[in-house]
């Protein structure tokens, strides 16, 4: 056997001896398209938004309190240079935050026509939901909440409602913060 043939049949050899002592690869077991969302509470209920509709999460900032507005206006803080007008959710829909201050955080929500920091009782980073867990019934949440929600997901026998900040951006409501 020529020295080109023996490297040859050395390697064959080695090949097929790594493959003997190799172990199976893992079974893949129930792999399902996953759908990503940031967690957050409001009001006692849990909620998921579309990564693309939150640009950030903060701490809840130092604001200045402004004159003639909403109850739900908070004021506007200075962040990073941009005024961020900080918005607290329950009050706009009604209710009030449950959670201590330490706990609260702000949604940051940014489209061409809004940049606006909601304040809600607690976030809890990003949520995995099994895709084929959607339902477009919104969970057990109160009404005047409804027309932000568009679906829900189900996830360790909690229900997450699917909410859209987006969709407060085309509230007239939401758009008129003055007092009326």
């Amino acid at each position: 056997m020529s020295e080109p043939q023996a490297a040859f049949q050395a390697l064959l050899d080695l090949a097929q001896r790594s493959r003997a002592a190799a172990r199976g690869l893992p079974a893949q077991t129930d792999i399902r398209p996953q759908w990503s969302g940031i967690g957050f509470s409001l009001m006692g209920s849990n909620f998921v938004a579309p990564m693309g509709e939150v640009s950030e999460m903060l701490e809840v900032p130092s604001y200045t309190h402004l004159p003639g507005v909403q109850p739900w206006v908070k004021g506007v803080a200075n962040v990073r240079g941009r005024l961020l007008p900080i918005f607290d959710m329950a009050t706009f829909f009604g209710d009030r935050l449950i959670s201590g201050r330490k706990q609260r955080r702000v949604l940051v929500l940014e489209t061409e026509n809004l940049y606006s920091g909601l304040m809600v009782d607690q976030v809890f980073g990003m949520q995995h939901f099994p895709m084929d867990e959607y339902s477009e019934q919104a969970g057990a949440i109160a009404s005047n909440i409804l027309p932000f929600v568009t679906g829900s997901y189900s996830l360790g026998g909690q229900q997450w409602s699917l909410f859209r900040p987006g969709l407060l951006a085309e509230d007239p409501r939401f758009i008129n913060a003055a007092k009326g």
